[in-house]
């Protein structure tokens, strides 16, 4: 098994997602060459390899309460070999702080838009830019926000195009999807 988990992270990488600080303690006493990423709650383990250089993905979140579903998505776009341009605690609510970050939005092949609340973070930053906007809607909030799915509403329903939408509190989702559709513009890699 040693040698297979050394040749998995030489190759490749492996995730593990919602993990406490008391599981990773117990996963990094068994596997000491893991890596814990507190604030996103995921274990990773190897690096991904050596991918073809390819544009940024934009993190982009709406408040500090949103922040371990947005660093799940940055750590997983990181782990799948993309540059991560994180832009936080720029939600609608001080639309200011948004439009000031305009040109590292429009830098980014791919945006990933996490908000809570009432979730209209994506639609701005969707009509500020022409690339494709993955909107994660989160379960912070209180009131009428029913644990996200006033938000992921607000997402679905959003009139600004290019928009897609994971499901409430889904930061591996969205980083994954970024990262796929950021390798478009590099030549495909080799199946082993």
């Amino acid at each position: 098994m040693r040698r297979t988990l050394d040749e998995l992270g030489k190759r490749g990488a492996a995730i593990a997602t919602r993990v406490d600080p008391a599981k990773a303690a117990t996963v990094a006493a068994l596997l000491p060459a893991v890596t814990y990423h507190e604030l996103a709650r995921v274990v990773s383990f190897g690096t991904g390899g050596a991918r073809p250089p390819a544009a940024k993905i934009a993190v982009v979140c709406a408040g500090t309460s949103d922040l371990p579903v947005a660093e799940e998505a940055a750590v997983t776009a990181e782990l799948m070999g993309n540059t991560v341009d994180r832009l936080y605690d720029v939600g609608v609510a001080g639309l200011h702080r948004l439009l000031k970050e305009h040109a590292r939005l429009t830098s980014a092949r791919v945006i990933i838009a996490v908000a809570g609340m009432e979730g209209a973070l994506p639609s701005v930053v969707g009509g500020l830019v022409d690339v494709p906007v993955i909107a994660v809607p989160t379960s912070v909030g209180y009131g009428a926000a029913f644990g996200g799915l006033s938000a992921l509403l607000t997402m679905l329903t959003s009139c600004a195009a290019g928009i897609t939408v994971v499901n409430i509190d889904n930061g591996f989702g969205a980083g994954f999807a970024a990262a796929l559709i950021n390798r478009l513009g590099s030549a495909p890699e080799p199946v082993p």
